[in-house]
């Protein structure tokens, strides 16, 4: 779940409990709603405080560096190749 879901809930939601007047006599459609409003608040404060929660740790830099004990040994450099030379005729 995330934003959408949290929005999307709300939506359906406020249509249930301010936008639809139907007697249904097992369900009391603005009780719903109500519920319905009050998930989608919870997913969608949820959701921001676990993006907040991520934003802190992406920030922390973690560096770990390592050292030898003993210098390592300095390799000599490559030798230069051969000069090119010109094919036989």
């Amino acid at each position: 779940m995330g934003i959408g879901s949290g929005i999307f809930l709300i939506a359906v939601g406020a249509i249930l409990t301010f936008a639809i007047r139907a007697n249904v006599w097992w369900v009391d459609l603005r009780a719903v709603g109500w519920v319905f409003i009050l998930a989608g608040l919870t997913v969608l404060l949820t959701t921001l405080w676990y993006w907040q929660d991520r934003r802190k740790r992406a920030r922390t830099l973690i560096v770990e560096e390592n050292r030898l004990s003993h210098p390592t040994a300095m390799m000599p450099p490559p030798p230069d190749p051969p000069p090119p030379t010109a094919p036989p005729s």
